[in-house]
């Protein structure tokens, strides 16, 4: 399949970008020519699908790679750099709604129908112009190969893979993890949030999701999504995700929800911002004789920078792309949707 030049593809309201990953030691910048073509070429929603055999959960090089909670860095940053360079193109062009899932996928895992469903164009972005899995696609998508852009680090002696005693602590996966947060406008930083919980979750992920009883003194709220569309649009992302697990995503209305309660929980998944919330949800549990979380940290991100590292609660809540400069933009726009 040649490769198509940005001038000559137009414009689509949905695409998926396929790519594949040999290592996640470092970022994969040979990507983000591709993805910032994607993404410029897209006005409504674009997935990106990360292929790797890292990624088979049930492969042998999986395991001796430990990537679960061993490899939260690497693969938390493999997320955020992927995210940012496609979010740093549509804020750019001033494609704030645009909606850009990262889904990561192994090289023989089946593919859910719903990832390509309505694509108008798949891309392709593989050296050898093949990728596993077999993608399937509606008979009207176009097929469009990119070229990978120049590693800056190529050069470098790629770090040996990294192997673990598995029977150390933590685990690789817990049975049931929980997050949550408002989830309003479900963006980039939600979904690092959501999948790095995914990751680590063998069976069952929990996550609570602010009722609107507790939402009336947000800014804009005229222009927030109700309790009903956030549930539904966290289910669906996540379904896409990581489709193994169960989901239990409920209505909560204070700070712990079932992690206050719930003795299966085991590990949770929280943002720089709310580690008072952690914090609180530890009283909660002692008092009730449960025990306590393993609590995994998220960086928050911006457009501009794959990671941030200000402790200032106040400046990371400006900085990164949130809920609240999304409503605010539409507020602008005036486009309430």
């Amino acid at each position: 399949m040649p490769s198509t030049s940005p001038e000559e593809i137009e414009d689509a309201q949905k695409a998926v970008l396929f790519a594949r990953l040999e290592s996640i030691d470092k970022a994969p910048h040979c990507l983000s020519s591709p993805i910032a073509v994607a993404a410029s070429k897209t006005v409504q929603t674009l997935r990106i699908v990360l292929v790797s055999p890292l990624f088979d959960l049930e492969n042998a090089h999986y395991r001796s790679a430990a990537i679960g909670t061993k490899r939260w860095d690497a693969v938390q940053s493999t997320l955020t750099y992927v995210y940012v360079q496609a979010m740093k193109v549509a804020q750019e062009m001033g494609r704030i709604l645009m909606d850009v899932d990262v889904l990561l996928k192994g090289e023989h895992e089946s593919l859910p129908s719903d990832i390509t469903a309505d694509a108008e164009i798949i891309y392709r972005s593989d050296d050898d112009h093949s990728c596993s899995p077999v993608v399937h696609h509606p008979a009207t998508c176009r097929m469009v190969w990119l070229p990978l852009g120049e590693d800056p680090a190529a050069d470098s002696p790629v770090p040996a893979l990294l192997t673990y005693d598995l029977d150390s602590s933590p685990p690789l996966l817990f049975p049931v993890v929980a997050s949550g947060g408002t989830f309003d406008h479900l963006h980039a930083g939600h979904k690092i949030l959501l999948s790095m919980a995914a990751w680590i979750a063998k069976n069952k992920l929990i996550v609570g999701i602010t009722d609107d009883s507790l939402l009336k003194n947000k800014a804009h709220k005229e222009v927030m999504q109700s309790l009903s569309e956030r549930i539904a649009i966290t289910r669906q992302f996540l379904e896409l995700f990581k489709s193994s697990l169960e989901y239990d995503i409920v209505a909560i209305t204070d700070v712990a929800g079932p992690t206050g309660w719930d003795p299966n929980v085991q590990a949770l998944v929280v943002s720089k911002e709310t580690l008072n919330g952690a914090a609180a949800i530890k009283d909660i549990r002692e008092k009730k004789g449960l025990l306590p979380l393993k609590t995994f940290v998220i960086d928050v991100i911006s457009h501009t920078e794959a990671s941030l590292d200000a402790e200032d609660a106040e400046t990371l809540r400006k900085t990164k792309m949130s809920s609240t400069f999304i409503r605010e933009w539409i507020v602008r726009q005036g486009k309430l949707v």
